[in-house]
């Protein structure tokens, strides 16, 4: 009788339409490519490599995203705006049918909180603020921080949730954020199992319970252009589009 029970309680097999490239998703919203200033492409003929990659991966737009980190990558929306223009030189003299914008992915450390008080902070849309932690250990404030992110009228957009460990064993730590007006950026390579199986489990469980809004390659280099290749393999990845992210709204 349990043997019926098993085969009749069985979830059906869900089928999704497999994706030949990123051309729905229109816009990658987290990469790494103004060269020289942070651990992102090396060069300018590096930068036109990764634009010509995201070309024929259907893109249309790039957000990058360049890391500012108090103690490593001190940058600023000045030094990351001419980058942006560098950029779009790229673009227009080899004439690529792409277009580029700019934010910055921002380390919540000790000096974060003193830029977001100055005003001065970039954003992708004027709303969406990109940021990421510490792998080691979530920061102590870090439910006070998102509450003034929110305050001064930006949308806390917290880079790859599927990368930090200590949430593991903790999922419902992602439900929590979610409740605090978090919005989660997957990183498409943590699909391919790039970052290894525990980042690949977790980004599958967070595509079944509906908690990913934006995905983004975190590109830094034709390691993480390939990565794109081999999600387009996955199911889930197929999975997540067909339930839709915000990628094409930027």
């Amino acid at each position: 009788m349990s043997f019926f029970k098993n085969i009749f309680s069985r979830k059906p097999k869900e089928n999704f339409p497999a994706i030949k490239d990123y051309s729905a998703i229109v816009t990658d919203i987290h990469s790494h490519l103004i060269w020289g200033i942070d651990d992102g492409v090396k060069s300018e003929g590096e930068c036109m490599e990764m634009l010509n990659g995201f070309i024929n991966l259907g893109y249309k737009k790039v957000i990058t995203t360049p890391h500012i980190m108090n103690d490593h990558y001190k940058n600023t929306p000045e030094i990351i705006s001419s980058g942006l223009q560098k950029i779009k030189e790229v673009i227009e003299r080899n004439n690529l049918p792409i277009t580029a914008d700019a934010a910055a992915e921002y380390y919540l450390d000790e000096g974060f909180e003193q830029k977001l008080s100055s005003g001065n902070i970039l954003t992708l849309n004027n709303k969406y603020l990109l940021f990421e932690i510490s792998y080691m250990n979530p920061p102590d404030n870090l439910s006070r921080v998102i509450f003034e992110i929110i305050t001064k009228g930006f949308t806390p957009l917290l880079a790859h949730p599927e990368r930090y460990p200590f949430w593991y064993p903790k999922f419902d730590e992602y439900h929590r954020l979610k409740e605090q007006g978090v919005l989660f950026q997957l990183n498409i390579g943590s699909i391919a199992g790039y970052y290894g199986l525990a980042p690949k489990k977790i980004a599958e469980q967070m595509i079944d319970e509906n908690l990913v809004d934006f995905i983004g390659s975190d590109l830094h280099g034709d390691r993480h252009l390939q990565a794109l290749h081999h999600a387009l393999k996955e199911k889930s990845l197929w999975k997540l589009a067909a339930k839709g992210v915000k990628n094409s709204t930027l």
